[in-house]
């Protein structure tokens, strides 16, 4: 990845974009810290980025935000999967059966971005905010490992080198039982998660495949408290996803 980057200032910049995933706000001491960047060039991006509105300043603490510009970004995002208008609708019809968060999701490079997420309707939420346009992990979702599955063997061989962190004593750290797991999941056509990201939580996710290459386009994922989202439940939830998608495959 280094050999590749070949303007430095560019990278700077990203970088202290990047620093707003973590945490928001954030002043010039805590990125220069944080990165070991003089902070005169912080101030000096952070007001750049401010100027072009991608970044937003608090007039009493002085500290920055991501502003408007990010989010128009990610809408373009969202905007270049074409099925999402026909999809972003079923998530929620999905949601309403099941009484359960329902996610949208699609692969970014080697970790899947929630396009949208929707609450059933009669808790009065409709489409929910916080999760989406927020990334995660392949290997510890179940959205992620449905879309893993599909990947070709080339970039699944390559992402399976890489050294897995635990984020609950469920993730699953070993290769080769990752390895088992996909195949699996090809077998019966979902994934599921086992508090393999967030304890007390169980998802299930069935991959979107295009017609014509069966590589996998997204995921939609159905996640709820551990006691509601049964192994049994689960595969109810996945066939139903799996019947609703069958639908409208000629659509996507």
């Amino acid at each position: 990845m280094e050999g590749k980057i070949k303007s430095k200032t560019l990278k700077k910049a990203i970088d202290i974009l990047n620093c707003f995933n973590e945490k928001q706000p954030l002043g010039v001491t805590e990125i220069s810290n944080k990165l070991g960047l003089y902070k005169s060039n912080v101030y000096d991006l952070l007001t750049t980025f401010t100027a072009m509105g991608y970044l937003e300043q608090d007039p009493e603490t002085g500290k920055y935000y991501l502003g408007i510009g990010i989010y128009l970004l990610s809408k373009s995002i969202r905007d270049r999967f074409g099925f999402r208008k026909i999809l972003v609708g079923l998530i929620q019809e999905i949601s309403d059966e099941v009484g359960e968060t329902t996610s949208l999701t699609v692969p970014i490079k080697d970790q899947v971005y929630y396009m949208d997420v929707a609450m059933p309707s009669s808790r009065n939420l409709g489409v929910y905010g916080s999760f989406t346009n927020s990334m995660d992990n392949l290997y510890a979702t179940s959205c992620g490992k449905a879309i893993l599955a599909y990947m070709p063997e080339d970039f699944v061989a390559e992402y399976l080198k890489r050294d897995f962190i635990p984020y609950t004593k469920n993730t699953i750290t070993d290769p080769e039982v990752l390895r088992k797991q996909l195949i699996e999941i090809r077998e019966r056509g979902y994934a599921t998660d086992d508090m393999e990201n967030t304890i007390g939580l169980n998802c299930v996710g069935v991959p979107i495949l295009s017609a014509e290459t069966g590589k996998a386009l997204g995921a939609i994922s159905v996640s709820g408290p551990t006691e509601r989202m049964t192994p049994e439940r689960c595969s109810k939830i996945a066939q139903l996803i799996q019947t609703k998608l069958q639908k409208v495959k000629d659509r996507i």
